[in-house]
This record gives C-alpha cells, sequence and structure tokens, in this order.
C-alpha cells in the first residue's frame, strides 16, 4: 500500500525513468490524495464519483469506466500506480485526437476545424452551431466526443456544465491545455465514436437488407468486433422474419395473384392460408428467407469494405461522404443480391408451393433447374437491380434528413438520441425506401414465380408492367403493400430487442 512520502519518491523515479512532467505527475500525486477519502490507498467507484462531483464533473457513469479502465489487478479499486498510469495513458489519446482535430497545426482548436471533423464524420453542423459548442455549452463538445457511444452517455441537464465551459478566454478557440484538463476524466477514445449512435445501419431488419452497410474503424475489424456486430444483427433478424413471417407470405400472394386471389384482405388471407395447409402453412419460405441472411450480410460487408478502398484510393484515412456511400453501398447490396439472388427464387417459389408440392429446399431446386434451367434461378433479376438504387438512395437520404434535422433542435440539450428517435429515424426512412422502390420488388416478385403460376405467360419486365397498370392501375402496382406496413413495426420490435441481448451476449458492447 502507497504512503505519501513513498508517493513522491515513486513519482520522482517514474519521471526520469519516462521523463515525464515532473509537475503533472505531483498534480496527480495530490489529486490521489484528495479522492482517498478514506485515506487507505485506494479509490473506489464511490470515491471517486463523491470526488469528481465535488469538482463540477458529473459525467454519466465515468467513475466505473475509470476504474475498470485503469484496474490491472482487477480488485475494483486503483491504487496510486494505477490511477497514474491511467491518467498518464489517456493524456497521450487525448493529445493524439486532439492533433488529429487541429488540422492547420496552430496549437488551437477553432470553430472551422469543429465543424469540418463533424462533416467528415456525416454530422453537419453549422459555423453558428460550432460556434455554440466552444462558446455557450461544453456538453455539446462532451457530446462530439464520446455521447454517440452507447455505453459512455454524456447528458446536458439544463446545462448544469456550461459554467465549466473549456473555452476559459471565449477566444472561440479550444488550446491543448483546455482540452486536456477539461476532458481528463473523460474516458473517450477517438473521434470515430462521434458516429457511433448515429451510424446508417441500425441493425433493424425488416426483411429488406438493402441499406448502406455501417461503417467500422480498423480497431474494431481487428478486434473481431465486425463479425461479433454482423452476427448480432443476424440472429436479430432472423427471429424478426421469422416473427412475422405469415405477413411476409400474405405479401407475396397478393403480389403474385393480384386481384384474382381469394386473400383480398389481412384477416381472410391468414385464414385461407391455414385452411389449405394448416398452421404451419403461414410459415412457407421462412427457412431460406432466414437462411440467406448471414450469406448475403456478409458479402455486402465485404464488397462494402473492397469498394470503399478502390474509391478512397491513396487516401486510407479519408472518410467517404454521404453521397459516395450511397454508391459503394448500392454496389455492395448488388454485389450481395446477385450472389445469393437464386435463393431469393427458390423463397418465392417455397412461399407459393401448395401443400406436398415440394418437399425440401433442394427438391424445390432441383425441380426448378430441370423444368426451366439454370437460368430461372435469376428472373426478376432486372427489376431487383433496379430497385436498390431507389430503395437505397431515398432509404439514407431520409436517414441523413432526420439526423441532421435532430442535431439541429439539440445542439444545447442532450445528446444522446435515445432508442425512439433511433428506431424512428431508421423504421422512417426504411418505409420511405420500401414504398420508392414496391413496384420494382412486386414485378421482381411475379417475374420469379411465373412458371410456378399454371397458365401464366413469361413477360419481361417492361410487359409485365404495362400489363399490370393497363388490367388493374396504378394501384396494382402497390399489390400487398398493406401487410408489408403491418409487419415493420413487430419487425422493428423483435428485431431491436433481439439485437441488443445478443450484442450483450456476444459481448459487442464492451
Amino acid at each position: 500500500m502507497w504512503r505519501s512520502g513513498c508517493r513522491s519518491c515513486w513519482t520522482r523515479a517514474r519521471c526520469q525513468d519516462s521523463g515525464v512532467d515532473p509537475e503533472r505527475e505531483r498534480l496527480w500525486a495530490e489529486l490521489f490524495e484528495q479522492l482517498d477519502l478514506n485515506k487507505n490507498g485506494l479509490i473506489d467507484v464511490n470515491e471517486l464519483r463523491v470526488g469528481l462531483a465535488a469538482r463540477g464533473l458529473s459525467w454519466s457513469s465515468v467513475e466505473e469506466q475509470i476504474v475498470r479502465a485503469g484496474d490491472v489487478n482487477l480488485d475494483g479499486q486503483l491504487d496510486f500506480e494505477e490511477f497514474t498510469e491511467y491518467l498518464r495513458s489517456h493524456e497521450k489519446r487525448l493529445k493524439l485526437m486532439f492533433r488529429s482535430l487541429d488540422r492547420n497545426n496552430d496549437g488551437q482548436l477553432d470553430v472551422g476545424e469543429i465543424q469540418q471533423s463533424l462533416h467528415n464524420l456525416g454530422v453537419d453542423v453549422t459555423l453558428e452551431q460550432a460556434a455554440k459548442i466552444l462558446q455557450r455549452c461544453v456538453c455539446y463538445l462532451a457530446y462530439v466526443q464520446s455521447a454517440f457511444r452507447r455505453d459512455s452517455v454524456v447528458t446536458c441537464r439544463t446545462c448544469e456544465m456550461c459554467s465549466h465551459s473549456m473555452d476559459k478566454d471565449h477566444s472561440l478557440t479550444i488550446d491543448w491545455f483546455e482540452w486536456r484538463d477539461h476532458f481528463l476524466f473523460n474516458p473517450l477514445h477517438n473521434m470515430e465514436e462521434i458516429a457511433q449512435y448515429w451510424k446508417h445501419s441500425v441493425m433493424l431488419d425488416i426483411g429488406e437488407l438493402l441499406t448502406v452497410p455501417d461503417e467500422f474503424s480498423e480497431k474494431e475489424k481487428q478486434s473481431g468486433y465486425v463479425w461479433r456486430q454482423l452476427m448480432a444483427g443476424a440472429v436479430a433478424g432472423s427471429v424478426s422474419r421469422t416473427g412475422t413471417a405469415p405477413l411476409d407470405r400474405l405479401k407475396v400472394f397478393l403480389q403474385v395473384h393480384g386481384q384474382s386471389s381469394d386473400k383480398g384482405t389481412v384477416w381472410r388471407g391468414l385464414h385461407a392460408m391455414v385452411k389449405e395447409g394448416g398452421l404451419t402453412a403461414l410459415w412457407r419460405g421462412n427457412g431460406i428467407n432466414v437462411l440467406k441472411i448471414a450469406p448475403e450480410t456478409a458479402i455486402k460487408f465485404l464488397a462494402y469494405e473492397k469498394i470503399k478502398c478502390l474509391m478512397r484510393g491513396r487516401n486510407e484515412g479519408g472518410t467517404l461522404k454521404v453521397q459516395e456511400r450511397f454508391v459503394a453501398g448500392s454496389l455492395a447490396g448488388a454485389t450481395a443480391q446477385t450472389v445469393i439472388y437464386p435463393m431469393e427464387v427458390l423463397k418465392t417459389r417455397l412461399t407459393l408451393r401448395k401443400t406436398g408440392q415440394y418437399s425440401s429446399v433442394a427438391h424445390c431446386a432441383k425441380h426448378i433447374l430441370q423444368k426451366e434451367g439454370i437460368l430461372a434461378f435469376y428472373k426478376g433479376y432486372l427489376p431487383n437491380m433496379l430497385g436498390i438504387i431507389p430503395y437505397a438512395g431515398i432509404d439514407l437520404a431520409v436517414y441523413e434528413t432526420l439526423k441532421n434535422a435532430w442535431l439541429q433542435q439539440h445542439t444545447e440539450g442532450s445528446p444522446d438520441p435515445g432508442v425512439l428517435v433511433l428506431v424512428g429515424c431508421g423504421t422512417v426512412s426504411s418505409t420511405c425506401g420500401q414504398l420508392a422502390s414496391y413496384p420494382l420488388a412486386l414485378i421482381r416478385t411475379r417475374m420469379q414465380a411465373q412458371a410456378s403460376v399454371k397458365g401464366a405467360p413469361q413477360l419481361s419486365m417492361l410487359t409485365l408492367f404495362r400489363s399490370i397498370v393497363a388490367q388493374e392501375g396504378v394501384v396494382g402496382l402497390y399489390r400487398g403493400i398493406a401487410p408489408n406496413f403491418l409487419k415493420v413495426i413487430p419487425a422493428v420490435s423483435i428485431s431491436y430487442v433481439v439485437y441488443e441481448h445478443m450484442r450483450k451476449v456476444l459481448g459487442v458492447g464492451t
């Protein structure tokens, strides 16, 4: 156990060995003495919480994170050496972040640098809003640095931190010392964490995985975090699709049979399916629908990473703009769809099958290959590819619009958008994307099912489009959209709950 005299000796020896500023080490020793309330040579979470609160520092849950990060011997407390080693390492991280923000290397951060850094990470603010970060509310800069992380939320309760503004001299600039002293007890790690809450894909699967993939840092890729994240999303998607499979099957029936279907309404449709094949008939085609989630997600992610590298060229550290993300995401989605498209055809055929028609997925595939040839596995491919562009484009555009609208309204409020905001933005943007691309999705499904409908002519995309409009009107292009929209809320809810649970099970949040 360290005593005061021993601490002084250790501090001097440490400074001589590492070249650390002796004044900083002395201040840390004094700070340790002040935080060690019971004078036992150890600081626990409660002592740290009381000590920081007395200094006007009320970061949410920061005490547990500091102890967890610095507790080398895992005894739940920090001794003097652990305490100073944590501060030393943390100041190094702060220095690297400060330099990354200080684009003109003048030793100060100004409003333009704050605005540009946020823009590069997909968060757009005006110069006036950037000025507020420095001038009026330090909480917003804390939000810029760490509040987008799910595990470290910084709040601004009626701007109680504003009296502790980082910009002490009101010069609209922040030097290294102001930055360091303000964030000394905020365990942020890097600027990329700004976008953690607002990454476009919130892993909410409503049956159409055409969204632009998440952005991941190199550290996340190397640590295995990416694949755990994707696995959590795949499991959530599987449960979500299984829970809403009856509505999805009804949608496919209405898309294919249109006005001739005896399943004209949701309840009549579900009743007819149960009557024809029993309760399990509601889940026909769900197996292959779930099976294709994992390969589609993996292929899309890998393709997205490769396409981003090609678009960046030599600028490996650059961040893609919104429009570049859209292009990269659309191409990645097209790549994934091209590879797994035969599974899409099988899903449609199995969804429409009658009792006893196919004994398994393999039997269905063999039947299609023998009767129609290998090209049958790519029927409807063209409208499917064309549908990716309006879906992904509108989905991303609406999401970015909603995100920026929220940020502009809450530049002085709580930085955490919360579950409802995230889920709401994801649901609205995805729904808008589906609404725009639905006619193409309907034509794709009819082309996939043409050979399975007795006596149906084998029409091209344009001929089928004209035929639907002529016989059923424009409304015919939206057959089945009612059950499709009905499944959105339960699908999003199930997906989010399961996703969050799987993140904890797989250790994604740690």
